[in-house]
């Protein structure tokens, strides 16, 4: 047998390689806000350039298990929904909002005809592990308990982006937990953090940011699986995507929590995009155009067999 990289990455993406190069060349790398200071800047900074005035996302507050969590819900614009799609905001835990997804989730639900409800999970350090879990958790069981009366369908997916991959991931551990996955299709995971222990490799690359701390510095043991998901008991879960690009500093993560969901029996799609460093689908480059594609496809997919499904027992 052999394993490496390289059958991991799709040939075709070869033709985008030359511009995320150069893209990577006049971007700004480096780490988030490393210090509370400068974190507040930050999400100064993003809230001064977000605007959602265009935006037809419906704003609810829903609540399950005797928890509320605030929602923002963008529908298919020309059919009714075929299934649900649950969105976790990126932003290492501490920043970032679910109205900064709007353009993509609408885009999203027009493409696949599903309707997209994204997440407003606490943010760290006001509100550390385990708030941000626990929010995503609660608009889980809202939509289990609530998906067929409000939008016509049983059929629910996952996904997140960065932190929101990770939180993703402990929601599925989760609802596993209760023996009420089984609703959930699938579960598009883009670069999460799944070891935040800073005891493996993988993990002691991001041990000193300043996010870990923010997030989950009060706890003892970062082993926990539902701080650092690559510890769990794995089995049970879902079919997964996880894409990941080749520069990011979370490929090493990636790469151990695909070989252990692999291990655990799991349905596992890794792919690797060349050239492409932490957070690449949300740039304006052929690689991120192709990882969202590949994206749309990948939840169609799970979608239609869902689908298929259902006709075959009816």
């Amino acid at each position: 047998m052999q394993v490496g990289l390289k059958s991991l990455i799709n040939p075709e993406l070869a033709a985008h390689v030359e511009e995320c190069r150069a893209a990577n060349a006049v971007s700004v790398g480096g780490k988030g806000p490393s210090t509370l200071d400068e974190l507040r800047e930050a999400r100064a900074k993003q809230d001064a350039v977000s605007s959602h005035s265009d935006s037809a996302a419906v704003e609810q507050v829903v609540e399950a298990a005797g928890r509320r969590v605030p929602v923002r819900i963008l529908a298919p614009r020309d059919t009714a929904p075929r299934g649900v799609y649950l969105d976790i905001h990126g932003g290492g835990f501490y920043m970032g909002s679910a109205a900064q997804g709007d353009a993509r989730n609408q885009q999203l639900a027009d493409a696949l005809g599903i309707a997209v409800v994204s997440v407003d999970y606490r943010l760290a350090p006001e509100h550390p592990w385990p708030a941000a879990p626990d929010d995503c958790e609660t608009a889980a069981l809202w939509l289990l308990e609530q998906a067929e009366a409000g939008f016509g369908t049983t059929r629910l997916a996952i996904g997140g982006f960065s932190a929101g991959a990770t939180l993703a991931m402990t929601t599925l551990l989760r609802l596993r937990d209760r023996d009420a996955v089984d609703s959930f299709v699938g579960a598009a995971l883009q670069f999460g953090t799944y070891d935040m222990s800073g005891l493996t490799p993988a993990g002691r690359l991001i041990a000193d940011e300043f996010f870990i701390q923010a997030y989950a510095g009060q706890v003892t043991d970062r082993t926990a699986p539902d701080i650092s998901p690559v510890y769990g008991d794995l089995r049970g879960l879902p079919p997964l995507l996880m894409v990941v690009g080749s520069l990011d500093v979370l490929l090493e993560d990636n790469l151990a929590m695909a070989a252990r969901l692999s291990a655990a029996g799991g349905d596992v799609d890794l792919r690797i995009y060349p050239e492409a460093r932490h957070g690449f689908t949300s740039r304006s480059t052929g690689m991120a155009k192709a990882a969202l594609r590949d994206i749309e496809c990948w939840l169609a997919d799970r979608f239609s067999a869902a689908s298929r499904s259902v006709l075959a027992r009816s």
